[in-house]
């Protein structure tokens, strides 16, 4: 039976079925096939697993992003970056990836800081004499940093699957999330430096302090979520509703960019949002559990340990697993399918979970710009004007490096554990 959930799942996948409603679906057909479970369990499957005091982070932090969108915030954060990098070979791409790193610290998400930073860089690039594909790629590559540099809606999504403190998995996600960010800049540096692209920007010192006190109140969000979390202020939950009181009161009293308006626009869009994501966690619930309760997980864990008992060679073939399963899922259903099949392998082979839950969220990461799936790249493609397929040569140096990235990561915890003290 847990042979036709997949091939069930998979020919849902094929005919474009949405995602929730594939995973909700197949795994009600063979619960009904099975007979063994009343109906009624699955609906209340379904309650259960949105119905939590963790998962109300996600909604809040979609909606303070969308808040610091609006209200002006990521000019201000591109200006401050172009200040500080762009006399720089590559200047406006790096600081595109700088950029991406700030906004991520506010939003959360990959295709929200794609589109907020690359509505902006992507024609500056291009006006800059930047090839439109690679200016493009940039942008995508950056995004996905969304995920990483915490508050991060995966990695809230994954500690809850796995059981994992939030705040830890935070802290955890801020070194790697930096050390993603410069591989991407130091790539971007080396094809620009070939290329001949940018550079020659000269801003003083009166144009640095007036670009960092312009941008103040933007940088001082992460320092107001991250410090509260981690000084035990608040919870992640908690933070979320700070965030999207201090967005609110920036956007519409500081900045005067967010109009009364704008508001039933700036949260219609992150209901929709939101929505989709908890419909795809009520719909993966209900296939984890006849997983489980098929005992799919353990029977895998003792397979994989018949394979290897070495975490090393075990690792690289989870790493693998993960990057062939974000070219084809999105991210949110991929965390909520693998982690209860992965964790259990995790925990067997001894690797700290915060260390793993980083594992996958920046593997994951790559989904977003490898085909057919690669949101990061529908977005980019969409602002630039330009077609899919273009970018597909001039994201491959991208994908390369962050394979690397995420081989560092995994073979050494203490770059995601060096925060917390583990």
């Amino acid at each position: 039976m847990a042979l036709v959930l997949f091939i069930l799942l998979l020919a849902l996948f094929l005919i474009n079925v949405p995602i929730a409603v594939a995973l909700g679906l197949a795994s009600t057909l063979v619960f009904f096939l099975d007979g063994n479970v009343s109906l009624i369990v699955i609906i209340q499957r379904m309650f259960n697993s949105v119905d939590s005091f963790p998962l109300m982070a996600i909604p809040f932090f979609i909606l303070a992003g969308k808040l610091m969108e609006s209200g002006g915030i990521s000019r201000r954060l591109i200006h401050l970056a172009n200040v500080i990098f762009g006399r720089v070979k590559g200047g406006l791409g790096i600081v595109s990836i700088v950029a991406c790193a700030f906004f991520a610290a506010i939003s959360g998400s990959a295709a929200a800081t794609t589109a907020a930073v690359g509505a902006l860089m992507i024609p500056a690039m291009v006006n800059k004499g930047y090839d439109k594909s690679f200016a493009t790629a940039i942008q995508a590559a950056g995004g996905t940093i969304g995920i990483m540099i915490p508050p991060s809606v995966p990695l809230v999504l994954y500690g809850v699957a796995a059981g994992v403190s939030v705040s830890e998995l935070f802290i955890a996600g801020i070194v790697p999330g930096l050390f993603v960010m410069v591989s991407l800049i130091l790539l971007v540096y080396l094809i620009s430096l070939k290329e001949g692209y940018g550079g020659g920007e000269k801003f003083g010192f009166k144009d640095f302090f007036k670009a960092f006190f312009d941008a103040f109140l933007a940088l001082m969000m992460p320092v107001i979520i991250l410090g509260g979390i981690y000084g035990g202020i608040f919870t992640p939950t908690e933070a979320a509703v700070v965030a999207v009181v201090y967005g609110l009161f920036v956007g519409i009293f500081i900045y005067r960019e967010i109009k009364l308006a704008d508001l039933s626009r700036i949260f219609s869009s992150s209901v929709v949002v939101t929505a989709v994501i908890m419909f795809i966690i009520a719909g993966a619930s209900v296939f984890g559990y006849y997983l489980t309760r098929q005992r799919i997980p353990a029977e895998l864990t003792e397979l994989m340990l018949s394979v290897t008992d070495n975490w090393i060679i075990a690792l690289l073939i989870i790493n693998l697993l993960l990057l062939i399963c974000g070219v084809f899922l999105e991210t949110s259903a991929a965390i909520i399918i693998l982690t209860p099949i992965l964790v259990p392998i995790a925990s067997a082979l001894e690797i700290d979970l915060v260390h793993f839950g980083i594992i996958m969220i920046v593997n994951l990461g790559i989904g977003f710009i490898t085909p057919p799936v690669g949101v990061n790249l529908f977005v980019a493609a969409n602002i630039a004007g330009t077609k899919f397929e273009s970018l597909v040569k001039a994201i491959v140096p991208f994908v390369l490096i962050m394979i690397v990235d995420v081989l560092i990561i995994s073979f050494i915890p203490g770059i995601s554990l060096f925060l917390i003290g583990d």
